[in-house]
């Protein structure tokens, strides 16, 4: 079964059963069960020993950075609401941000300027503009979707960036200069900057589709669809607003600096031993041979220390109460490392069924039959391949290279090529239940996962139906222009037009929520 159709299969089966029971942890099991079925052909001893060893504890050991990312941050945004910084940042929010539009505009910005890590991106947005939402009637289900349409797709945009470090590190591996790679395909990137397009338009028009209009509607009536509270402490009457952007503030820098000091910014790091880079004072390659399982966490850990310092000398918190809020912080991020970790765990099912290679036969099958349709094609198989494994990271690992073997390195093509690739894999591990970046959106916004699954995939799958359409056009202009300057323009203003027809159609269509007309 390695290598071929089945090797797709457990994840598969995993999605289909989330979409259709809503319920995200017996799907995943059951997904990593199938798999490992086939990976240990159907022996049952066998078959526990890979879920244990080659599921659960492999996981747990690949992102015990993550964990404790996870774990600090939920401890800081506990601090953050006993200090009553976010109360006073949402009291700031109601007299300053007057409409249901300008919150939703307001977190669109505000997860576009947290472009360096889609993590730190989907749980600082979440945690600093919850309140806003809140007290707009926003739902959870439309917070989540506004952090996860900006999380991925603005890393994947922007040259400084765990992603772009990842997209260099793969090129690299390649023969190609990796950061100057990234920053020509940006343009071409086309379900990233249509699906920032696609926000805005939304929420000017004031209309929403699918599963999202009813839970538009229900937030209207003060149901906002979000995971009960976990024990909050009364919040500080004396906190300001600064007791919010201030640790935040703090949380970005740290973060930052724990990054490109883990990628060798101030010369080797000993702890790395083989993996210590050598990027003394080099900013661009050190943010691209970091590891952000490591930086982040590091930087995390310092930034906790700081706020809670900080905290106790404003005299907003108690010692007592910042230390009752280490298990709460821990608390609240279990539902996200549990789905994490069963997500990953199934993710190496399909490793080890080698599904790479059954994409690998199909992409140099399709490269001599479709050559003017091929940026599409990969583009389709990349979302394919991100939607099934739950990894974009994955997914421009294994298409890079294929990519890089099918073009001509100078021709534009080629650039198009690796957007297509880099695009699908932003969108397919958009849709996905067993994204990683999904499930922190989740967490970000305080939402039942399924539930913001099944909300914004339809706004997903219809930028997606744009950028392929665009993707078709690059590849056909690319015989009657040459240039890269004048294919950029053309392609993007080709698809620029198609995604706002496409939304006034939409609201054609669908029509306006008459709650939302009210707002």
């Amino acid at each position: 079964m390695e290598g071929k159709f089945w090797a797709l299969v457990p994840p598969v089966v995993a999605i289909l059963l989330a979409l259709i029971t809503k319920e995200a942890y017996s799907s995943l099991f059951i997904g990593i069960i199938i798999g490992a079925l086939f990976v240990a052909g159907f022996n049952p001893v066998e078959t526990v020993n890979t879920i244990i060893n080659d599921g659960f504890i492999s996981a747990i050991k690949d992102n015990a950075g993550i964990f404790l990312f996870l774990i600090v941050l939920g401890i800081i945004v506990a601090l953050i609401n006993v200090s009553g910084g976010s109360q006073a940042f949402g009291r700031w929010a109601e007299k300053n941000i007057k409409s249901r539009v300008g919150a939703q505009i307001a977190t669109f910005v505000l997860g576009v300027l947290i472009f360096v890590d889609d993590y730190f991106n989907c749980l600082t947005v979440g945690s600093v503009m919850r309140p806003i939402t809140d007290s707009k009637k926003i739902s959870r289900a439309k917070l989540a979707y506004l952090i996860d349409a900006t999380a991925a797709p603005i890393c994947m945009i922007a040259p400084i960036s765990s992603w772009a470090a990842a997209v260099s590190s793969v090129a690299k591996n390649s023969g190609i200069n990796g950061i100057e790679l990234f920053c020509k395909a940006i343009f071409f990137n086309y379900y990233s900057l249509l699906t920032f397009i696609f926000i805005i338009g939304l929420v000017l028009l004031k209309f929403d589709f699918g599963p999202m209009a009813k839970y538009e509607k229900e937030a209207i009536k003060g149901n906002l669809g979000g995971l009960e509270s976990v024990d909050e402490a009364k919040a500080n009457p004396k906190g300001k607003v600064i007791d919010l952007i201030l640790p935040v503030a703090v949380l970005i820098v740290t973060c930052v600096i724990g990054m490109i000091y883990i990628g060798g910014f101030w010369g080797p790091v000993s702890i790395l031993g083989e993996d210590a880079v050598d990027n003394k004072f080099n900013f661009v390659n050190a943010f691209a041979d970091t590891d952000s399982t490591i930086g982040l966490p590091w930087g995390a850990v310092i930034a906790l220390v700081i706020i809670i310092i900080y905290l106790l000398a404003r005299r907003v918190v108690k010692f007592k109460d910042a230390m009752e809020c280490l298990p709460k912080g821990f608390k609240a991020m279990v539902p996200a490392m549990l789905i994490l970790t069963l997500a990953v765990s199934l993710k190496n099912m399909t490793g080890l069924l080698k599904a790479d290679e059954f994409v690998s036969g199909l992409m140099e099958q399709a490269a001599g039959e479709l050559f003017i349709f091929l940026p599409a094609v990969i583009f389709l198989v990349a979302c394919f391949l991100a939607f099934a494994t739950g990894t974009s990271w994955g997914t421009f690992g294994i298409l890079i290279p294929i990519v890089t073997a099918i073009f001509p390195p100078e021709s534009t093509l080629f650039i198009i090529g690796i957007s297509a690739c880099l695009a699908g894999a932003v969108c397919g591990d958009h849709c996905s239940p067993i994204s990683d970046t999904t499930i922190m959106a989740s967490a970000g916004a305080q939402i039942e996962h399924v539930n913001h699954v099944s909300s914004q995939l339809p706004y997903a799958i219809a930028v997606a139906a744009v950028s392929f359409v665009t993707y078709i056009v690059a590849g056909a202009i690319q015989f009657f222009v040459k240039g890269y300057v004048l294919n950029v323009v053309l392609s993007l203003v080709v698809g620029v037009v198609l995604t706002i027809g496409m939304l006034f159609v939409l609201k054609l269509v669908f029509g306006k929520n008459k709650e939302e007309a009210k707002a």
